[in-house]
């Protein structure tokens, strides 16, 4: 068999020239196209690596915040609740308190309503009792009781001496007024000579003058210019009557020991 040179260099020729235009005007083409499509790719895939880093990193900073979010709330609670409890106890407290002191208050109130009470029923019973005795008295005070009470008033004009004796007769002596006298009843003609006669001698008085007074229970009682000597019956509950008032004030003062009053010593 012949070979043909010619055809063998032709179509070498056609060969080359076809594989020089397919790497000029096709595969070149191609590499670049594929060249193009990896740096595309690769420019994705790292846009989207880097659009990954931060997505991850801005979850992370949400989470971060979202945990840092919970634990200010958790605090925030917990502190909310510790003034909460605080506060409910100060209440609670102010409560307590107030509710105390208004027990306080309302006992110390019935402390002093039932000391008043008892205040009240001592006087109200001291007032009627002397009420009640001076009614006695009076009611049973008669000429008899008189006659003996002027007795003993005149035996205790004559013992009057000393300072006392000057004293009531230099206030006599100041006045120009008559010296009284005071009966409840009035005294006859013996009882008032007989009393005339006493003072003119224990004082040298000859300006008298009887009267009689309702007031006076039972007794007699001379008077001048500031001075008075008494002896009634009267005088003595009055006396005793101060003296047992004052005694209940001593005794209803808060700290203060009533003392037990000193008996009374009625002179003239």
């Amino acid at each position: 068999m012949l070979i043909d040179w010619f055809t063998v260099v032709a179509q070498t020729l056609n060969f080359l020239i076809l594989v020089w235009l397919m790497k000029r005007f096709l595969y070149q083409p191609i590499l670049h196209a594929i060249d193009a499509r990896e740096t595309l790719i690769a420019a994705e895939l790292a846009d989207a690596a880097t659009t990954k880093s931060a997505a991850q990193k801005e979850r992370d900073q949400f989470q971060h915040k979202n945990e840092a979010f919970d634990q200010q709330h958790a605090a925030l609670l917990s502190k909310a609740s510790d003034e909460a409890k605080s506060e409910r106890r100060r209440l609670l407290d102010e409560a307590r308190q107030a509710a105390d002191d208004l027990s306080a208050k309302r006992q110390a109130t019935l402390r002093n309503e039932i000391q008043n009470l008892h205040q009240s029923i001592s006087r109200r019973t001291q007032q009627e009792v002397f009420a009640i005795t001076r009614k006695v008295l009076t009611d049973l005070a008669g000429s008899t009781l008189e006659e003996r009470m002027l007795d003993v008033f005149l035996s205790r004009l004559k013992s009057i001496k000393g300072e006392e004796r000057e004293q009531l007769i230099s206030a006599i002596n100041a006045t120009q007024n008559p010296v009284v006298v005071r009966t409840r009843f009035d005294l006859s003609a013996t009882q008032s000579a007989a009393t005339e006669g006493v003072i003119k001698e224990t004082f040298g008085l000859e300006k008298i003058r009887f009267e009689t007074a309702a007031e006076l229970i039972s007794g007699i009682e001379l008077v001048t210019d500031g001075h008075k000597v008494a002896w009634s019956i009267a005088e003595y509950l009055k006396s005793m009557e101060t003296g047992i008032a004052e005694l209940l004030d001593d005794k209803n003062q808060p700290g203060v020991a009533a003392e037990p009053a000193a008996e009374d010593e009625h002179g003239v």
